[in-house]
């Protein structure tokens, strides 16, 4: 595989442990994004009211926004492949039960705040032991690569998974659709199954000790350098004000463009385009670089602000791919450059930052969105978020501007493939 042609672009798929973990993540990750569309379907057909759905995001964000950190702690601790065993087991036991109290007709209000907030405790501890397992499979060498790779995935599903969703609730409603997530969850409990012990990369883990020391051992450290801080202020802002889609998405289908449930997975899936070049983009480049960190944060912002903007269905669709490339870029250029700066004892706790950061905030974003959606209009609401996620740019930028020390650069990988250039 040539390391200078299109090739390069699927570098990390050579290692078997993440080739197997890459395409359980495409069959369970399609069928979590069925689910999302499903929910907030769902929740507008019981009440028709936006802050009954910015609850609803916010129920099963807040374990995350509250327990995030430890989940950290406990990733950088325990075997993270036996972790990641137990959450798939949890989420999909989630999926199954919501699907049956649809199918049965015995569905309310209250019993999908629980099952979200069930969702959100198993995501604590699954998402930051998912974003540090992966130096594990591959190394340091591709690890820029698979981090971009990772993104296709996620946003792949974004394309087949909400359109899959709006067909499936047209054909035989919501409940089919959670019953298919459910099922999804065997390809990815599968192919951690199928994984070679023998072939994951040894970290350096941390020595015994008391929980709340480690945890603050972690927080010091990122905000202490200098580096990690300046995209933890960027992630704080495009966080909590601009990765709300699960809430944002279906007020502006249903009180913006007025579309039904097919056109509304369609705005997912015309995100999920264009985060997926943007992903792919990355992975040929391997580059992380600060320049592309602030011009894809505040391409994120200027583009929100002109979705809430228009009211042409064909316009949106192209402004949310837009969007889409914009936010792959940002967050995977954030992500990769945290995870080789840190050292690996600390890597899960600094990216259990990540997630607090790009998830666990969502609660607060949601019932913002959601409360003055219903006090003003939506459009004037997610045209203010655009604008302080861009103030949350100017902010780490004009932080950023003072300290002009480079990164220290490692050496070039094998195949001449520097998948380490984060400055």
């Amino acid at each position: 595989m040539s390391a200078r042609g299109p090739g390069r672009v699927f570098l990390a798929l050579s290692v078997h442990n993440y080739r197997l973990f890459y395409f359980g993540q495409i069959i369970s990750l399609s069928g979590t994004w069925m689910q999302t569309i499903a929910q907030a379907w769902l929740v507008l057909d019981l009440t028709n009211s936006p802050l009954a759905l910015g609850t609803v995001t916010m129920l099963q964000f807040l374990p995350i926004t509250l327990l995030a950190l430890f989940g950290g702690v406990l990733a950088d601790r325990l075997p993270k492949r036996r972790v990641l065993m137990l959450t798939q087991i949890s989420a999909a036991m989630q999926a199954l039960i919501l699907a049956t109290l649809v199918l049965s007709g015995a569905i309310q209000l209250w019993h999908i705040y629980l099952l979200a907030l069930m969702l959100g405790l198993t995501n604590a501890l699954d998402m930051p032991t998912r974003q540090s397992f992966v130096v594990e499979m591959v190394g340091k060498e591709y690890l820029t690569n698979a981090v971009a790779l990772n993104s296709t995935v996620f946003n792949g599903a974004r394309v087949v998974g909400p359109t899959l969703g709006g067909l499936t609730i047209a054909a035989i409603g919501v409940g089919g659709a959670f019953l298919l997530n459910g099922l999804s969850f065997l390809a990815s409990i599968s192919a951690l199954l199928l994984m070679r012990d023998s072939e994951l990369r040894h970290v350096e883990r941390p020595a015994r000790g008391n929980v709340l020391g480690q945890l603050a051992e972690g927080i010091r450290y990122a905000f202490n350098t200098r580096e990690i801080f300046l995209i933890i202020i960027a992630m704080a802002s495009l966080g909590t004000f601009g990765y709300n889609f699960s809430t944002m998405l279906p007020l502006i289908a249903r009180f913006i463009l007025h579309i039904d449930a097919l056109g509304f997975g369609s705005l997912f899936s015309a995100m999920g385009a264009g985060s997926v070049i943007g992903a792919l983009v990355v992975a040929y480049f391997g580059r992380s670089s600060k320049k592309t960190l602030f011009a894809a944060s505040m391409a994120f912002s200027l583009v929100l602000i002109c979705i809430a903007l228009s009211t042409w269905y064909a316009l949106t669709l192209v402004l949310f791919a837009a969007l889409g490339l914009s936010s792959i870029t940002f967050s995977a250029t954030a992500n990769t450059r945290l995870q080789l700066l840190v050292p690996d004892e600390l890597r899960g706790r600094v990216m259990s930052m990540y997630t607090l950061l790009f998830a666990g905030t969502t609660p607060i974003g949601a019932v913002i969105i959601g409360g003055l959606a219903s006090r003003i209009s939506v459009s004037a609401t997610i045209t203010l978020m655009g604008c302080l996620c861009a103030a949350g740019t100017l902010l780490a930028l004009s932080y950023s501007r003072p300290f002009r020390q480079a990164a220290p650069q490692p050496a070039a990988t094998p195949g001449g493939f520097d998948s380490h250039r984060v400055a």
